[in-house]
């Protein structure tokens, strides 16, 4: 392999936003990938491709009023940075709004990625307005266009794409980063996502003037997720899923620190409390996440009501840590086949094939009534699922699907509680006194609330009914587990994406980008995310360090 040229370690999507950025300043790259090439653009593939966007076409459509000022203050409460190292990821998290907020849809918009017209609104206790703007074609579209850019650099012979080599050294000479080293893995036909061959049938060494690394977090390495789990959330689970394929390993970023690099806020992670095993899964734990609307009902492992506001779509990372309290590894939805069909979007761009396949068809499916094709797929067939038509036989189903005793009454009367609400003669702790001195169930005010937005009243919150409605459908619940996703911490790097050393001086030679990168100066969002930022800081991050990279070749 020649060497004045770049090495991108990691085909994913901020490696291939960096590619794209070199070639099209005219440099050479080399993107290695320890995966087969089916597995080109890693777990961006997967994703239900939701992007965070600031005051943008979509939602003023929707009279959605929003602000680079308000994003910032709903960014800076939800990071809550309070560590020196955090200096660098607060800088990142302004330059981010200003990307969000001006080019970054126009520079979408030229790469041929256009949205759906709903603007979602997840975590809406961070998120002040609706924000999640969902890619038209999902991941698979996003990463249409630097594929293509890659492919069309191969074409040229500026560009080369390396898979099933697997990076075990950054060669570091007089302090720099000079290059790779390897090993070389046996050709694998296991499809996309799918556990490969690790047999190494040789070794490799590449040098370059420079190295990107961008080979993601650690989600599918629940050993390392176990290590890193902060205090703070309690007791890491014994029992998790995974919402990322075992290659997602982390095993670059202690390669990097080998090499000089500085990994910082490491016990900062995002996982996900709605996880449900896959009915087909593809990689070992495979588990999908439910994007819940705000209408079912959560229970502990045992049966009982969460405490509020720990109620559905509201605060992710505040629910697990109210779960970890309950000393078990599980927690229950229930709810009705009406607000299942809903309001249970499903992530994964293989599970919304109305969206992944532009399919206009199907998507007036999905807003047609009863439960979308891949819901109603759990419905019948997901190990997690129960439906029964009384409240009894559904807790029946509950139990033999739980080790954990399940409390009866509680789960009535926690039925019954929110039912009362919904009648306007509700009880406490969940009740509250409205100004006409009618009693309704807090969660219920936030249903009505959430239906106050078109987008939500439109496509995404059922209307609100009792439970115990037979008219809304059998009952269902479902057994939820913790998904692990995305780290938030990573390597630190400057505002070029220059990886830094212990001492905070730049390892010459070495960038990081997207999740290796903690999504931009080693952890972007602090100690909490706003959903539509990985993608959108695995597209700002591959930007940002492709383009120093070009400068300095």
């Amino acid at each position: 392999m020649p060497t004045g040229h770049a090495i991108v370690v990691g085909a994913g999507l901020a490696g291939l936003v960096a590619a794209a950025e070199l070639l099209d300043a005219g440099q050479r790259v080399t993107v290695l990938d320890q995966e087969s090439e089916a597995n080109l653009g890693g777990q961006a593939w997967w994703s239900f491709g939701g992007l965070f966007l600031i005051d943008s076409p979509e939602q003023r459509r929707l009279r959605v009023h929003d602000s680079r000022e308000r994003a910032g203050r709903d960014w800076m409460d939800a990071a809550a940075f309070d560590r020196e190292e955090d200096a660098l990821p607060r800088q990142w998290a302004e330059a981010y709004l200003d990307f969000a907020a001006g080019e970054k849809r126009a520079w979408l918009r030229e790469r041929g990625i256009g949205f759906f017209p709903v603007v979602g609104w997840a975590e809406r206790a961070r998120n002040s307005v609706p924000r999640f703007h969902i890619v038209w074609g999902t991941g698979p579209a996003i990463l249409a266009p630097f594929i293509a850019r890659l492919r069309r650099g191969i074409a040229e012979g500026r560009a080369a794409y390396v898979p099933r080599h697997r990076v075990t050294e950054l060669v570091v000479t007089d302090g720099g980063v000079t290059g790779v080293r390897g090993e070389r893995l046996r050709e694998d036909s296991a499809a996309r996502g799918k556990s490969s061959s690790r047999e190494v049938i040789g070794d490799f060494e590449f040098a370059a003037d420079a190295v990107l690394v961008s080979s993601g977090g650690i989600g599918g390495n629940h050993e390392l997720v176990r290590e890193r789990w902060p205090a703070r959330l309690g007791a890491p689970p014994a029992e998790m899923l995974a919402g990322v394929p075992a290659h997602v390993d982390g095993l670059m970023l202690g390669i990097a620190e080998r090499a000089g690099a500085r990994l910082i806020n490491g016990d900062r992670m995002w996982h996900y409390t709605e996880g449900i095993a896959n009915h087909s899964p593809v990689w070992p734990a495979h588990g999908i996440r439910i994007l819940p609307g705000p209408s079912s009902l959560w229970l502990d492992a045992s049966g009982h009501r969460l405490p509020a506001p720990h109620y559905p779509g509201f605060d992710t990372l505040d629910t697990l840590t109210q779960l970890r309290t309950t000393g078990h590894d599980h927690s229950w939805f229930v709810t009705t086949e009406r607000i299942a069909g809903t309001e249970f979007a499903l992530s994964g761009s293989e599970q919304n094939p109305d969206l992944t396949g532009k399919s206009l068809r199907l998507l007036r499916d999905r807003l047609g009534s009863g439960a979308p094709a891949p819901v109603q797929a759990f419905l019948d067939r997901g190990a997690d699922f129960v439906v029964a038509d009384s409240l009894d036989q559904l807790i029946d189903g509950m139990q033999m699907k739980s080790p954990v005793p399940l409390d009866r009454s509680a789960i009535h009367a926690a039925v019954n509680e929110r039912d009362r609400g919904f009648r306007g003669s509700g009880t406490l702790p969940h009740a509250r006194a409205g100004a006409t001195g009618i009693v309704s169930d807090a969660q219920l005010d936030r249903v009505r609330v959430a239906r106050n937005y078109l987008g939500d009243k439109l496509v995404r919150v059922a209307a609100p009914h009792a439970l115990t409605d037979s008219q809304a459908g059998p009952l269902v619940a479902v057994k939820l587990h913790l998904l692990t996703r995305k780290s938030l911490g990573g390597l630190h790097t400057d505002l070029s994406g220059r990886v830094l050393g212990p001492n905070g001086t730049a390892v010459p030679g070495l960038f990081a980008a997207g999740e290796a990168a903690g999504f931009g100066g080693g952890g972007v969002h602090g100690y909490r995310a706003l959903e539509g930022t990985f993608l959108g800081g695995c597209l700002f991050t591959g930007r940002t360090a492709g383009r120093a990279m070009a400068a300095a070749l």
